[in-house]
């Protein structure tokens, strides 16, 4: 099993702790519909994805 040889300081470690941060999603607009959605996913307003309708909204 792998054991440091030396004590890892506070300061390093929390440098690498702070590293660990939430990110908000990047939202793109639809083209259609002009709605906010995640990239690369189907628009949940009008149901297309790269032009063409994949799932049917009601």
């Amino acid at each position: 099993m792998a054991v440091p040889k030396k004590k890892m300081s506070r300061m390093r470690t929390r440098h690498r702790k702070a590293q660990w941060k939430i990110q908000r999603p990047a939202l793109v607009t639809c083209p259609r519909c002009r709605a906010p959605k995640l990239g690369h996913r189907v628009c949940p307003n009008c149901g297309t994805y790269k032009g063409r309708q994949v799932v049917e909204v009601d």
